[in-house]
Formats: structure tokens, C-alpha cells, sequence
């Protein structure tokens, strides 16, 4: 039998960590970039605009994540689209996290008082001026906590996409067990690169929170 040492195992694990890290990444900021048209058109005039995007939000927060994966990779193909795994993963998960994200910043937005609203009107500024220049700087403080916290569910949720043959980190952690049956070893490396990913974001989430506040003191 094929000895594996602890380096050999960490080697092959940072190999899948990589893709981990580039999946959770393009999901954020692709989400987040969908997840900002979600929130302005939630806020448009047009009733039929709002009532489209609510039911975006609602069909991506109302299904689980794994079903949104198994439909965006063999959905698909039984339309002849035949798309690899790391694109159907990339896929469902940026739908999946612009839903939540929009939602998350509709609430900042909401929160903001009613006043600065008819303040900046006052100022004849048009509803993209004021969203620009007075409603989202005061809900991008509000909004860190909550997209942090929810852009380490992201990272978390890469584990999800093995389900469709995407080999990341937990998939990758699955294979070697497999291959050198020690899977206590394999899982505790796994989860101390999943901690290594997850807890500087919570750091920097409290780093911006501090700087945040102590500008809006100054």
C-alpha cells in the first residue's frame, strides 16, 4: 500500500484549496455585482420590475442551494447545453448570492431614516443621486457586518458543489481519505483551511467597523 505522509496530504489539499478560493471569490463579486441591479430594480417604479425581482430573490432564498447546482448542471444538459462543473458551480452560486445580498442591502437601505430621503430631495437630486451620494454611504456601514458574515457562508457553500464532480476543498479532503484512509488526519486539515479562509473575514469585517465609526465620530 501507498504510504502518504501529512505534507503529501497538506500538498494535495492547497492544490484544491486554490479553486476554493477562486469559486468563492468570482461568486462574490458576481453575485455582488448582480446582487446591486437586484436592489435598484427592487426599488424601481415600474410594478412589474419589482414584482419580477421579488420573485428572483424569492425563488433563490426559498430552494436549496444544492437542488439550484444539481439544475444548473444537469438541468442544463437535458437542453443540450453541456456546461463544465466549475461553470455550473460559478453559476448557481452567484444567482444564489445576489438574491441574498440584495436582500441584505435592501435592509441598510431601509434602515436609513426617511429624513435623509427628503432631505436629498430638497436638493432636486434625481433617485440615483441620492442613492449615490447620500443613501448608500450611510447604509455601507450598516451593510458590513451582514455581507461579511454572508461572504463566509459563500466559502462554506463551495463545499456544496462536489455534488456536480467540482473538486474543491471538501471534495478534494473526500478523494484523499479514499486514497489513504486516514481520514482524521485528512478532515482536521480540511477544516483548519476552511478557519483559515473564514477568519480573517470576520477580522477584517471588525477592522471596518472600527474605521467606519470612528469616521462617522470625526
Amino acid at each position: 500500500m501507498i504510504s502518504f505522509s501529512v505534507w503529501d496530504i497538506v500538498r494535495n489539499l492547497l492544490l484544491a484549496l486554490r479553486w476554493t478560493v477562486l469559486l468563492s471569490l468570482a461568486s462574490f463579486a458576481l453575485g455582488g455585482m448582480l446582487g446591486l441591479i437586484v436592489l435598484f430594480l427592487r426599488s424601481s417604479k415600474q410594478a412589474w420590475l419589482r414584482r419580477l425581482t421579488k420573485m428572483y430573490i424569492e425563488l433563490f432564498q426559498g430552494t436549496p442551494l444544492l437542488m439550484q447546482l444539481f439544475l444548473a448542471f444537469f438541468g442544463l444538459a437535458l437542453f443540450g447545453l453541456e456546461v463544465p462543473a466549475w461553470l455550473a458551480a460559478g453559476l448557481a452560486l452567484t444567482c444564489w448570492s445576489s438574491a441574498y445580498l440584495a436582500e441584505i442591502w435592501r435592509g441598510c437601505v431601509d434602515a436609513i431614516p426617511r429624513g435623509q430621503w427628503e432631505a436629498s430631495s430638497c436638493l432636486a437630486m434625481s433617485y440615483m443621486q441620492q442613492m449615490r451620494h447620500v443613501i448608500l454611504p450611510q447604509a455601507l456601514r450598516i451593510a458590513i457586518p451582514p455581507t461579511v458574515g454572508f461572504s463566509v457562508q459563500i466559502v462554506k457553500g463551495t463545499a456544496v458543489t462536489s455534488i456536480i464532480g467540482f473538486v474543491e476543498l471538501s471534495k478534494a479532503g473526500t478523494m484523499i481519505t479514499n486514497a489513504t484512509f486516514q481520514p482524521f488526519t485528512v478532515y482536521a486539515l480540511v477544516a483548519l483551511m476552511y478557519f483559515a479562509l473564514c477568519w480573517p473575514l470576520s477580522k477584517y469585517s471588525q477592522f471596518l467597523e472600527r474605521k467606519f465609526n470612528a469616521a462617522h465620530r470625526h
